[in-house]
């Protein structure tokens, strides 16, 4: 067993710097037994002072973060979570310092809640077999045991009573939602009871909104957080069964905790630590003096290379620009000379040369908005700012004589920014939205701007004539036609499309790219070419032999700058037919693959497609279709990587991949990575500030309800903006902005980030098999987990076998059995030994994973449920239950309906605790199917067609509080379009379709952005969806493997199905 002996640093942590300043993100507060000293967590350590206030002193300093310490009621040992391993384990220590005991190995991430009563027993919260679950262990680090039965009793923030009585929630807003404020449903957390000695079950608050985090004294008082009164959190108890208010603040609390005499209770507010007295009911800011490591603040090395994420190639060919980490720098094209341009302290995402060679324009944020500024590319000029917009701006392309520019500008403009006066006009206003654009482009004449704008969710291509003003829609199909670009000739578009299915609400799931003609243009023909082969050269007169002559005089340096600004063929006139569009729309990719991102260029008399297509390997690569007056055209692989913005410059193409730059001459088409070895400083604390103004940037912008549920969304970011000096860590900074984005009181919505200053040396991996062994003995085989690594064909374990051995080693009863199945990395295979009768038996098996077991455990669910039908119903009902709606989960229904459905004469589609996806519409079009004819063969059986018709035979859908996102719109649209019966409970009200955007580091955000209602209007998030017939299923249901909601649903299918 690893231990670790830390000294305490008392002497060290007295010391405090000569200008205190407050104290703030200390998290997850405890006390003492007697209320004296108070223990908490800053900057990833656990520390403890007097619960007056005063110096506090530093108790852990391992790798990783440290969490939840937990004093036991006789005050002697101190237990906490750490993941210093990688995942979170519980560890212990004496509470007045000395060796450290790990307790856990597991991989599962397990969370210290509470002692028990006997100063033994440890209660933590652990997602190690499903979502998350209670388990307890002891102080010697025995094995831990599951608390409670059945895959679906997801508890957390278990205490333990002096009566013995295990008080927790059970609902994701008190877990890992609880930044989330304000909800009110189904799922809402209530304090539950349940006595594990007399299977005593009590609900000790009925609230509609949330209930939750109890803790206890020794008089059997709890005290929990409720938003009650006034949808904050706030501080509340239950004493002889009544629950009373015991503060009213305007900002919430979290983690509350009493001290085992019932004298104090501390908690988190405003990210400082607060006491509340229990005699004097007063409540008072816990002064706490720290030293302050501010490592944010300096500067770290980061490189360009691999993370490159815009570049541009100047008119002159020279010199680039480029953006890294949201940093502008300019190089020469080889990228061996680098200088920084932008001071970093934004981010910027865009840049393009103007015709001078010299200026840059380029995007950066402002206050969190993305705005257009100019920039000399020497750095030697003056930053100017160009817009002032409360919007982003983004997606520019330049013309072709470099005198204009088009970009989109929030979530309705198209405008034309004049680079002569750099002023912008808005040209277009139109449904662009905010986010997932196509790039607007200038035709070849520079007559038109090209843009596409969303009708009913799916992307039109549209033309705008500058001079004239009018817009033209080329498409208006009721799909996506996506990143339109117009052929160097002026003749055709070409676009990305899955020409027969919506991209909403599955995505676009086939892709291929397609060209449509502008006018009926003919083909050249071949009689011509041959009558040019007589046509005599113009012989030179006297006039241009002179006017030769005198250009020769010119020098040779003229000429070769002459040839460098040498553009295209200027096309004067471009012809645009907008009748009968859609007819002259071709194919011109192959049919199989999935393909995107058309670009075209010109190389002589060849026009050259280049597009990304996983129609080689299932691996999206760089392709080219070359089109050529009378030679057939055929898609070739140009390398084995996905390139991105591809742009030209002279006779060569210049392409992002993965975070590179790579040049390649364009009759060549070999891509070569440019080799940019440079690396730059930059510092944490102000790429922080400009991610939090940047996230809440995106959700103001892209938030589905324009009143923001009814906050005010400006004045929230001003409230926690005042925290962000004193943000330490990155996980400071992720409590930050899940708190902000909780106030919105929406699902779909978070912040997530990591780092490199975040990773463990050591991490640890728990190779597992599916044997489940006894609670009270565990090393002895209880029973195995079906299609887990120890229930194939051949591998000899069976219930009652002790294990004696893993890969050599002898167990040691007293130890922990996690030990023995973790290691510093998965095994391929595990040598087991076990004790059947005196006799010893070698097996081997192959290990898996904890999701894939975890995985298994919910597949175990779902087989006990089928058995369950088929044995109630007489194998009458067919069975079929969706964990999510991904299009794996559809195709097992799919495959659930052709096993069963024709062979049976009901259906039950169970999507409880469903947790979303975006295949309603093809669950519910499965489902609407009815018989409409018949037919047979001769002297045969008649058959209906469709082959299958679920909606001529009863069904029922099953939904319960955990049933969200798409499984919520399933049920509407089952209610909707009157498929049968739904019983359950309301569904989750957590219904909002999202997408997200990175941030400059590589966090990450999501955007609730387009909001689901009913035909009549009623917002899905706030109202869920009702069950026709309400039936709860409760904690003690699942504990005693009763399933009522189930067996109503099959009560009511048998009753219809006798009528």
């Amino acid at each position: 067993m690893k231990r670790i002996f830390i000294s305490l640093l008392a002497a060290f942590a007295s010391i405090q710097v000569s200008a205190q300043e407050k104290s703030y993100f200390l998290s997850t507060p405890s006390l003492s037994p007697n209320g004296k000293t108070a223990y908490f967590t800053y900057d990833g350590d656990i520390w403890k002072v007097d619960s007056n206030g005063g110096n506090a002193s530093r108790i852990t300093a391992l790798d990783g973060e440290e969490t939840n310490p937990r004093l036991s009621p006789d005050g002697k040992w101190l237990a906490f979570s750490s993941n210093q391993y990688g995942n979170y384990d519980v560890y212990v220590m004496p509470s007045e310092g000395g060796t450290i005991k790990q307790l856990t190995f597991h991989t599962g991430k397990d969370d210290m809640e509470n002692w028990g009563w006997d100063n033994k027993t440890i209660y933590f919260t652990s997602n190690r077999n499903n979502n998350f679950g209670s388990f307890k262990t002891t102080i010697e680090g025995k094995t831990p045991q599951k608390l409670f039965n059945n895959y679906f009793n997801n508890t957390n923030g278990l205490a333990e009573t002096p009566a013995g009585e295990y008080l927790f929630t059970s609902s994701s807003e008190s877990a890992n939602q609880v930044h989330r404020k304000r909800y009110k449903g189904a799922n809402n957390p209530d304090i539950l009871g349940y006595n594990p000695k007399t299977n005593a079950y009590t609900q000790h608050t009925n609230y509609e909104g949330k209930d939750f985090n109890p803790s206890v004294d020794k008089n059997g008082i709890i005290y929990f957080i409720s938003d009650e009164n006034n949808n904050e959190y706030n501080l509340y108890k239950i004493e002889n069964g009544k629950k009373t208010a015991l503060t009213q603040f305007d900002t919430s609390i979290k983690k509350p905790f009493v001290a085992a005499n019932g004298s104090k209770v501390i908690f988190e507010k405003d990210y400082q630590l607060y006491i509340y007295d229990t005699a004097t009911k007063n409540t008072t800011l816990l002064n706490v003096n720290l030293n302050t490591n501010k490592t944010l603040e300096k500067d770290q090395n980061f490189s360009a290379e691999n993370n490159i994420s815009y570049y541009d190639v100047s008119p002159d060919g020279k010199k680039m620009a480029f953006v890294s980490r949201g940093i502008l720098f300019v190089s020469d094209v080889e990228g061996k000379f680098t200088q920084q341009v932008s001071d970093g302290k934004e981010r910027v995402m865009e840049a393009k040369w103007l015709k001078d060679n010299r200026t840059l324009l380029f995007n950066q944020t402002d206050k969190g908005y993305q705005n257009w500024f100019t920039i000399s590319a020497d750095g030697k000029g003056q930053l100017k700012q160009l817009t002032n917009d409360l919007r982003n701006n983004r997606s520019i392309t330049l013309n072709n004589d470099l005198s204009k520019a088009v970009y989109l500008s929030g979530r309705d403009e198209v405008r034309l920014l004049d680079l002569k006066n750099l002023n912008s006009t808005t040209i277009v206003k139109d449904e662009i939205w905010a986010f997932q654009n196509s790039r607007p482009s200038f035709s070849p004449n520079n007559e038109y701007v090209l843009f596409s704008a969303k009708r009913n969710f799916e992307l039109d291509i549209f033309i705008h004539n500058i001079k004239k003003g009018e817009t033209i829609n080329l498409t208006n199909t009721g799909v996506s036609e996506e990143d339109p670009t117009w052929s160097p000739n002026g003749k055709y578009i070409y676009f990305a499309s899955d020409r027969t299915n919506p991209s909403y609400p599955l995505g676009m799931q086939k892709s291929n790219i397609y060209r449509m003609a502008l006018d009926w243009f003919d083909e050249p023909y071949k009689s011509e070419k041959f009558d040019k082969l007589f046509v005599e050269e113009k012989k030179e007169t006297k006039s241009d032999k002179e006017e030769k002559d005198k250009k020769n005089k010119k020098g040779k340096k003229e000429d070769d700058k002459d040839k460098k600004e040498e553009k295209e063929p200027v096309i004067k006139e471009l012809k645009v037919n907008p009748e009968n569009s859609l007819e002259r729309i071709e194919l011109v990719t192959d049919r199989y693959g999935y393909q995107d991102d058309p670009m075209v260029f010109n190389d002589d008399k060849k026009e050259i497609l280049l597009f990304n297509s996983n129609q080689d390997n299932g691996k999206q690569q760089l392709f080219k279709k070359v089109f050529t007056d009378f030679e057939p055209a055929k898609s070739e692989k140009v390398f084995d990587k996905a390139a991105y913005y591809i742009t030209k410059n002279d006779k060569n193409l210049f392409a992002l991949i993965e975070g590179n730059i790579y040049k390649t001459a364009i009759s060549a088409l070999k891509p070569e990575k440019i080799n940019i070895q440079y690396t730059f400083n930059k510092n944490l604390a102000s790429e922080f500030t400009q991610m939090y103004d940047e996230t809440w940037t995106g959700v103001e912008e892209n938030f589905y309800d324009e009143k923001f549920h009814g906050i005010d969304w400006k004045e929230k970011k001003e409230q926690y903006a005042k925290y962000l000096p004193y943000v330490n860590s990155r996980n400071d900074l992720r409590i930050l902005l899940n708190d902000l984005l909780g106030e919105l009181n929406s699902s779909h919505i978070g912040f997530s980030s990591n780092g490199k200053e975040e990773s463990t040396y050591l991490n640890y991996f728990t190779n597992e098999t599916g044997i489940i062994f006894k609670k009270d003995a565990p090393y002895i085989v209880e029973s195995i987990v079906r299609k887990s690594p120890a229930f194939r064909s051949g591998v000899d374990i069976k219930p009652g076998d002790e294990l004696t051995s893993v890969n050599g080693k002898a167990i040691d009863p007293k130890e922990n059995n996690e030990i023995y199945f973790t290691t510093p990395k998965k095994q391929d295979e595990l040598t087991l030994v076990f004790n059947r009768s005196g006799k010893n038996i070698t097996t081997k098996v192959h290990p898996i994973s904890t999701t894939e077991l975890k995985g298994l455990l919910y597949d175990d669910w779902i087989f006990n449920n089928r058995q369950r039908v088929n044995k109630l119903s007489n194998n009458r009902i067919a069975y079929s239950y969706m964990k999510n709606m991904s299009t794996d989960e559809l195709d097992r229904f799919l495959l659930d309906m052709v096993e069963q459905e024709n062979k049976k004469d009901a259906v039950i589609l169970d999507l409880r605790f469903n947790t979303g996806g975006n295949v309603h519409d093809k669950v519910l079009n499965f489902l609407a199917q009815k018989p409409y004819l018949q037919w047979k063969y001769r002297e045969g059986k008649m058959t209906a067609q469709p082959n299958f018709a679920p909606s001529g035979k009863p069904i029922v859908l099953l939904i319960n509080e955990g049933s969200l996102s798409d499984a919520e719109m399933t049920a509407a649209g089952f209610k909707a379009l009157k498929l049968g019966k739904i019983i359950g409970q309301e569904t989750y009200r957590w219904i909002i379709f999202t997408s997200g955007k990175s941030l400059v580091d590589g966090s990450f955000y999501r955007l609730p952005s387009w909001g689901t209602y009913t035909l009549d209007g009623q917002n899905l998030e706030k109202t869920g969806v009702k069950p026709d017939i309400y039936v709860k299923n409760t904690f003690l249901d699942r504990q005693s493997d009763n399933d009522p909601q189930l067996e109503r649903a099959i009560q009511e299918i048998l009753k219809d199905l006798k009528k």
